[in-house]
């Protein structure tokens, strides 16, 4: 893809498509993964190493997990990605139960992945950062039933898939949005049997759900990325499109709607450099950069 087009993804970019088992998951839509060398992959699979210690040494075996991708910063965000993890028992790996645009199927699919190759997916391998959310143990049960019941998941994906999916619609779904949904089924309370996408949403307001808006800050972005692939403005309400500020569900988004309704979650951030790992335990999150602050766990990497 042009850079300037990846620009324009950027502008409203919230989850990554995925190009078959042979490769990693890429935020570029279609386009080749960032090509990475032997050391470079190294200190991201010791990166990953690291992060399943830090979700070892906690004793919980559900989780969510969100991860860095395209540089979004100029729109404030951090974190493009969310998933949900999950540990069976104490002698299986971790995986990733997550939504990824198909590219080669053409169609939104679900995808279980290890942490290493889930960190792979970031765009630049010279930094990254995950965050980690630790549910207390009955709302991390509730969770794992409902991830792991297919049809129940499948139910709640939807057919048409779009990067920047307005948050109370069903007319698209990006990854964040699949999770949000899910988490809705899990803890809604609803009597058994399917459980719709509009059911979910509904829960999720009355939950007090809002995501901060996206601001996009320029018409010239909001009119481009209308010709961008995976990008959708039909189902934003207008009034937003006119304020350029759109309302999509984010990692952020998931983890302070989790972190109101649960304040005994606890939250652990790893960010890694070229030398370093970064471990913060508490909601007061890092920076863009890797660097440490008071109370921070520095670990060599290389």
């Amino acid at each position: 893809m042009p850079r300037g087009r990846t620009a324009v993804a950027a502008a409203v970019l919230a989850c990554g498509a995925w190009f078959g088992s042979a490769q990693a998951a890429s935020v570029q839509f279609c386009d080749r993964p960032a090509a990475i060398d032997a050391g470079q992959q190294d200190k991201l699979l010791r990166f990953a190493a690291v992060v399943r210690q830090q979700l070892d040494r906690s004793g919980r075996r559900v989780a969510l997990i969100s991860r860095s991708g395209l540089d979004l910063s100029r729109f404030g965000l951090l974190y493009s990605h969310a998933g949900i993890l999950l540990k069976a028992d104490a002698d299986s790996a971790w995986s990733v139960r997550q939504l990824y645009y198909a590219c080669e199927e053409s169609r939104p699919r679900l995808f279980d992945q290890g942490v290493a190759g889930f960190l792979l997916g970031a765009d630049r391998p010279s930094i990254g950062h995950v965050s980690i959310v630790l549910l207390p143990e009955a709302e991390g049960a509730a969770l794992a039933r409902t991830s792991l019941d297919r049809r129940l998941a499948l139910d709640l994906l939807a057919a048409r898939y779009s990067a920047n999916a307005y948050a109370f619609s069903t007319r698209y779904q990006n990854c964040n949005q699949w999770v949000l949904e899910l988490i809705a089924s899990a803890w809604g309370g609803f009597d058994a049997g399917p459980v719709s996408r509009e059911q979910a949403q509904q829960w999720l307001q009355a939950q007090g759900y809002s995501p901060a808006p996206v601001e996009i800050g320029s018409h010239g972005l909001m009119f481009a990325a209308q010709f961008v692939p995976l990008i959708h403005v039909d189902d934003h309400p207008r009034d937003d499109l006119y304020a350029m500020k759109l309302r999509i569900s984010t990692p952020a988004a998931i983890e302070a709607f989790v972190h109101q309704r649960l304040p005994q979650a606890e939250r652990v951030e790893l960010c890694h450099d070229e030398r370093k790992v970064v471990v913060r335990r508490g909601w007061q999150p890092l920076g863009p950069g890797c660097e440490a602050g008071a109370g921070d766990e520095t670990l060599a990497l290389d």
